[in-house]
């Protein structure tokens, strides 16, 4: 039910969704599109959706692309290794600017930044340009930060996996979308008349129309947190305007913002890795022809639809009977055998079957997407953002070291570099084991005995003279909504001495 609204917050709008304390939605109602919730999650996802068909659009004319700029193996390497490297540190700034001018502003400034690289695209001459088109290109890939800020910030701890796992996975859905669509729209200017080479740099055009038009959209019909944007709440004194320094050395010095960005930079690292490779690995491998190898490639893509958000849902689910806890080992589960699958794929040889284990590595690679963003929200409250930034950044490590080591050049053949990768999944999955959260406890531990509190847990990030200042409010509101973490079959820390009752104990 709504959260009443009292003598304090009596200026406040009534909500279509149900609200906590926060105004954060309880209920996540995917085919409302009611502000300012909804309406964020549609813009979200669909902006992120169009950045991801602009980044991948290469990879699926390939083919064409590498006969008329005369690229070797090593140039089309190169550039796929740029188009996800230029995001690393995209992320990690995007993170920061989420968390010192809110999602809204710093996802439309990046989309408008670098929709002039995807019309540039069109004018590619060269092994050199290529790449450069595609590195800038690459930078817009960041908005996933500002995709998973966004919806943390408008949706209760009860849901945020899903909200999370629902977005993300159907803004990826663009590199799957992208493998159909690119060929489809080159086929369609061809037959209208063009050359093939004129032809494949008119379809660039589309998605750069597309990204312009979502970063507008975003920008004049979106709404930060759902009382309002940053600016403006922080000019009225509702909103704390953070210090960077503050918002930065909280999140690093976090190990588990490093450990999740590292096991991120194997699923969703995986997963960009496979948009750039799969479908000339089918070309060239069993000699499909280019629209073929470009619906067997977007199968992988298209998975998004349901995987990435069955991980934001199971993550939820389990939460609630399971606490965090469940949510570690389902990461760790579900992540591992994607790697197992992986190293499958590398191995058959049959038409067929590579399609079956393909589609069926996509959905546990991508749900663990999922479930890693059913984790992140709760390391940090008040380094939200540039969390969320290394976590997303890592998977952009993850791909850029996967494809230098195994698909750049002919040091292996793709499909030893598949299983390979594969090999690495499971490797870098392991560190997942040692996240322990003091007022919940980990895999294999519970939580501490000293009593630790979520109250305890989230204000460490203040100081005295910053809690006297009430900077802390907004932390100590999270505190208490998270406290649906302890699970109901799970021993959790104790309810702090201010009576207040906890939740699914």
């Amino acid at each position: 039910m709504e959260v009443p609204h009292t003598a304090n917050n009596s200026d406040h709008p009534k909500f279509a969704l149900p609200v906590d304390s926060e105004h954060k939605a309880t209920e996540f109602r995917v085919y409302s599109v009611a502000a300012p919730h909804m309406r964020a999650f549609h813009l979200s996802w669909i902006s992120f959706f169009s950045c991801f068909v602009s980044s991948f659009a290469a990879p699926p004319l390939l083919p064409i692309i590498r006969d008329n700029l005369n690229l070797t193996a090593t140039d089309i390497g190169n550039a796929g290794i740029a188009a996800v490297s230029g995001a690393v540190f995209a992320r990690i700034a995007m993170g920061t600017a989420c968390d010192l001018f809110g999602p809204r502003l710093a996802s439309a400034s990046l989309i408008l930044l670098t929709t002039p690289a995807v019309y540039c695209s069109a004018i590619a001459n060269s092994a050199v340009s290529f790449l450069l088109v595609r590195f800038f290109t690459g930078f817009s890939l960041a908005t996933f930060v500002s995709t998973q800020f966004w919806m943390s910030s408008m949706f209760s701890t009860q849901v945020v996996g899903t909200a999370n796992g629902v977005a993300g996975g159907w803004g990826n859905l663009g590199g799957g979308a992208t493998q159909l669509i690119m060929p489809l729209v080159f086929s369609l200017i061809r037959d209208i008349g063009a050359v093939r080479f004129t032809a494949w740099r008119i379809a660039f055009f589309i998605p750069a129309l597309f990204q312009t038009l979502s970063a507008f959209a975003v920008f004049f019909l979106g709404q930060d947190m759902p009382d309002g944007n940053f600016l403006p709440l922080q000019k009225s004194g509702e909103k704390h305007k953070d210090k960077f320094s503050q918002v930065f050395y909280h999140a690093i010095t976090n190990y588990k913002s490093w450990i999740l960005a590292l096991t991120y930079g194997y699923c969703f690292g995986v997963e960009l890795t496979v948009d750039n490779i799969i479908a000339q690995y089918f070309y060239d491998r069993f000699n499909v022809n280019l629209h073929t190898a470009g619906i067997i490639a977007a199968s992988s893509g298209l998975a998004n639809i349901f995987s990435r958000p069955g991980g934001g849902l199971i993550s939820d689910v389990v939460a609630k009977r399971f606490g965090m806890r469940g949510r570690l080992w389902t990461l760790w589960i579900v992540q591992t055998l994607g790697g197992v699958f992986c190293i499958l794929l590398g191995r058959v040889g049959s038409l067929s079957v590579s399609i079956a284990v393909l589609i069926v590595f996509s959905v546990f690679v991508q749900a663990a997407c999922g479930l890693t963003f059913g984790i992140v929200p709760f390391v940090s409250q008040r380094s939200l953002g540039v969390i969320s930034g290394m976590a997303g950044g890592g998977g952009n490590v993850g791909a850029v070291l996967t494809q230098v080591i195994f698909f750049r050049g002919s040091r292996y053949s793709t499909e030893k570099g598949i299983t390979l990768m594969g090999v690495m999944i499971i490797c870098c999955t392991l560190p997942i084991l040692f996240i322990y959260f003091p007022q919940w406890g980990g895999m294999f531990c519970g939580p501490s005995s000293k009593g630790t509190t979520e109250e305890d847990y989230y204000m460490s990030e203040w100081n005295s003279t910053e809690k006297e200042k009430g900077f802390h409010q907004a932390s100590s509101r999270f505190a208490d909504n998270s406290r649906s973490e302890r699970g109901k079959k799970v021993d959790s820390a104790p309810t702090p001495s201010d009576g207040t009752p906890p939740t699914n104990v």
